[in-house]
Order: structure tokens, then C-alpha cells, then sequence
């Protein structure tokens, strides 16, 4: 039986004594062995890092205790081999002594010296060493220059666009503009053509290589052609970009015109004629009085009592916001007379309706406008004073209608701002500014000054 064999059978028969003992598992040589393959090394390496014979080695991997040189040595082998292979040294000496059926009473340890490590040597360096790195390191990096130098003039610029992410797109109907936006190399110009520009559209990538521009946009398709162009080689991307942005046209509906006043073959007994109605689609309506027969158009026109201003033929106004309009009255002439009313839109698209009146005057019909600066009036109607005893003030620009079956009379505070249409022949001002005068108006006969205060 070899010595491996009898420590086996001495460590067994130790651990059946104790009644508390456990399941001691692997030998010590065999835990031993396991511990040095699993760090992956030879018995002649382990000698050269333990400074251990391999052949004490060996025979603590076998159970040979005899080829040892004695039982302190043997430990501290132990001692040392247990910590150089990561196992818990004291356990190792604890089943070494089990192994061999001896006490557990603690004895004195020997352990010899940890091998000392040889000291690093410092490096040298003699001057023509760092002369000749230096050398090397300066061409290594001229040719690293002279390459980056030759890839930059023999490669063309790159060029990417950002914004729009995609190629073609659509945008609302109201735009008018759009921001392009992409990459390229650093200080690349960057062209951009659309058809129906002359000069393209041109900017210069950032030192980050971002560019940008503001583009007009026309309705319909707008194609745009990217480029980029080094300035130093004049070299071009090898792909250019086109972008497609489409702005919708807008869907433009005719007006409508409806004409609720004046009706159409109506005979009027005096020329103020009023001009009312709805629209839709427009912005403005305009009207234009025409005499029939002659071709005159209608001479300038006072408004009624409500108005605050006198209507001309070619008058337009604009459109209020549900649709209506309603004109100062047209002051015509007597005759045939042919009123045109015109709808526009903002895209210039017109309705257009006319209407035929006769006007046929009867009695007497004044338009007292005061023009130039306020005036006061005082007015009798067939003899009857009308309004206030005292009579009143009009501010410039107003206009005031009467109606009189036999004559119509009126006292002005300024006889140059007081101005007259009888019938619908403008008769202008009778008098100077600042005269107070009276003046009386019966028809077929002319005006006729009179004294009445």
C-alpha cells in the first residue's frame, strides 16, 4: 500500500471516529491537484512562482509526506502552496493533520520566504534614441497630412438634405415660402435651381456642415435641383438632391349678386334712387348710372336725410361681413336710366346685374349738401316751416332731401356752403361763404332770393 493509499485510509478511519464529523469530500492531494488545473498551470511553472522543488510539489499532490524533508517543512509547503493555488491555508493544514489522524492542537508554523521579485529596470533613453523617434514620429504624421490633403482634393463634397425629410411633400395652400435644410462638407457651396428663376438660389455649408435657405414657393409643383460644389476643386456631389413641394391651388368660386333695391322697370316721382343688396364671394360692389339715349353718365349724386354722404356714378364700397351692401341714393336726372351693380372678388372675378328706372320728376325735390364747412338752415316746405323754429346746424359733407308739392324754401347761415340740386340738376352754391341768405325754389321758375328769416 503506498503512503497516498494509508493517509486515505487514516483520514477515513479518523473521520468514522467522530460521531459529528461530515462528508469529508476530496483528499487533500486531489484538492490540491484540482486547484492547480483549474488555475491553468504545470507543477514547473507553479516551482518557478513558489519557489517549491517540483518534486515536493508532487509529492504533496500525491500524499508522499515521506519525500519531504519533515513536518515543518511540510507545511509551510503546504502553507504556502494552499495560498499560491487560493485555497483557505489553515483548512489545508487542518486536513493534512486529519489525513494523517493527528490532533487538531494548533503547532508552531514555519514558513519559509515568499520568493522575491526581481526589480523592474528603468528604462534608457540616449539621445540619438529620441532624436530618431522623433524623426519617425514627424514623418509618420507629414504623410498622414500629405494623405488627408490628396482624399480631400480627390473626393467630392457630400450633401444630404434634412428638411424636407422627405422629397416630395405638400404643404397648405397659404405657403409661400419653405426653409431648405441639409448637410454637406465644410464651406461647400450650395446651389439650388427651380424652374422659371434665372439666378439659382445659393448658400455655404457652416463649419458643422449644416446649411439652410429660404425658397419661394409659387402655386402648383416646385421642383428644386441641389448641388454642392467645392470652391477649391470645383468638384460636385457625386448625387444631387431634388426636392418637389407642392402648394395647392386655391379653389376660387364665382360671386353671387343679388339687387333687392331698386327694381327693375320702376318709375321714380324723384331722382333719389337708393342701390341695396346681397353678395357672397366678394369683396367689393360698385354701381354706374347711365342715361339712356344719350350715353351721359349720371351726374354727381347727393345722398337723403339719413345718408351721411353723396353716391356717384362709379361709386364702390366695400362689402359688409354678412353679405349686404347698401348704397348712398343716386341722385338722377329726369329720363330713362340704366343702373349696372358689380360684385368683385379679390381674385378679380365679377357678377354683374342691371336694372332700367325711369325717373319722372313731380313737385319740387331739393338736395340741400353742405359742403366746405358747417352751416345753419332754416327750410319751409309748401309754406310750412319743417324742424325747429330756430333751425339747425349740418356739418360739412351732409346732404338733406325735400319734397314739396308747390315750392321748397331754405335759409342758410353760409350761402358759399350751402349748395343745391333741384330735380336733379346740381345748381351748386348761390351765394358767398359767410352770407346768410334766403332762397326760394319753385319750379319751372328759377331760384328767387327772399327776405324770409
Amino acid at each position: 500500500m503506498t503512503a497516498r493509499d494509508q493517509a486515505r485510509t487514516a483520514a477515513q478511519r479518523y473521520s468514522a471516529e467522530r460521531h459529528d464529523a461530515v462528508d469529508p469530500g476530496p483528499s487533500l492531494p486531489d484538492r490540491l491537484t484540482a486547484a492547480r488545473e483549474r488555475k491553468g498551470v504545470d507543477l514547473i511553472r507553479a516551482e518557478r512562482e513558489t519557489k517549491i522543488r517540483v518534486r515536493y510539489l508532487s509529492a504533496l499532490e500525491s500524499g508522499d509526506y515521506r519525500d519531504l524533508p519533515g513536518a515543518v517543512y511540510t507545511k509551510g509547503f503546504l502553507r504556502n502552496y494552499a495560498i499560491y493555488l487560493g485555497l483557505d491555508p489553515e483548512d489545508v493544514l487542518r486536513q493534512w493533520r486529519r489525513e494523517r489522524g493527528e490532533a487538531t492542537a494548533p503547532e508552531p508554523v514555519i514558513v519559509p520566504p515568499r520568493p522575491l521579485a526581481e526589480p523592474a529596470r528603468p528604462l534608457n533613453f540616449s539621445p540619438s534614441i529620441v532624436v530618431a523617434a522623433l524623426l519617425t514620429v514627424g514623418v509618420v504624421l507629414f504623410f498622414v497630412y500629405l494623405g488627408a490633403q490628396l482624399l480631400r482634393y480627390s473626393r467630392p463634397p457630400d450633401l444630404s438634405v434634412t428638411n424636407p425629410a422627405q422629397a416630395v411633400i405638400n404643404v397648405d395652400e397659404s405657403t409661400t415660402s419653405f426653409r431648405l435644410a441639409g448637410t454637406s462638407t465644410d464651406g461647400a457651396t450650395i446651389t439650388i435651381l427651380t424652374p422659371g428663376q434665372e439666378e439659382p438660389y445659393r448658400t455655404t455649408a457652416q463649419s458643422n456642415g449644416d446649411w439652410s435657405i429660404q425658397v419661394d414657393l409659387r402655386r402648383g409643383q416646385n421642383r428644386f435641383e441641389i448641388n454642392a460644389v467645392n470652391p477649391e476643386t470645383g468638384k460636385q456631389a457625386e448625387t444631387p438632391r431634388t426636392v418637389v413641394i407642392t402648394v395647392p391651388f386655391l379653389e376660387i368660386q364665382a360671386p353671387t349678386l343679388t339687387v333687392t333695391a331698386p327694381v327693375d322697370g320702376t318709375k321714380y316721382g324723384n331722382g333719389a334712387i337708393a342701390v341695396e343688396g346681397t353678395t357672397t364671394n366678394a369683396k367689393t360692389v360698385s354701381v354706374t348710372a347711365t342715361l339712356q339715349g344719350s350715353g351721359a353718365k349720371a351726374p354727381a349724386a347727393t345722398a337723403g336725410p339719413a345718408a351721411s354722404g353723396a353716391a356717384a356714378s362709379g361709386t364702390t364700397i366695400n362689402v359688409a361681413e354678412d353679405g349686404s351692401f347698401e348704397f348712398p341714393p343716386l341722385e338722377l336726372t329726369a329720363g330713362r336710366w340704366l343702373i349696372t351693380v358689380t360684385a368683385t372678388s379679390d381674385q378679380g372675378q365679377t357678377a354683374t346685374r342691371s336694372i332700367n328706372v325711369e325717373v319722372a320728376f313731380s313737385g319740387v325735390n331739393l338736395a340741400v349738401t353742405i359742403r366746405g364747412g358747417p352751416a345753419w338752415i332754416k327750410v319751409w316746405v309748401d309754406g310750412q316751416l319743417v324742424g325747429p323754429q330756430s333751425g339747425r346746424v349740418v356739418t360739412a359733407g351732409k346732404t338733406l332731401t325735400f319734397h314739396g308739392a308747390t315750392s321748397v324754401e331754405v335759409r342758410t347761415g353760409s350761402s358759399g356752403y350751402t349748395q343745391f340740386t333741384l330735380n336733379g340738376t346740381s345748381i351748386g352754391s348761390l351765394g358767398k361763404s359767410g352770407i346768410p341768405e334766403t332762397w326760394l325754389f319753385k319750379p319751372p321758375d328759377p331760384p328767387v332770393k327772399t327776405q324770409r328769416t
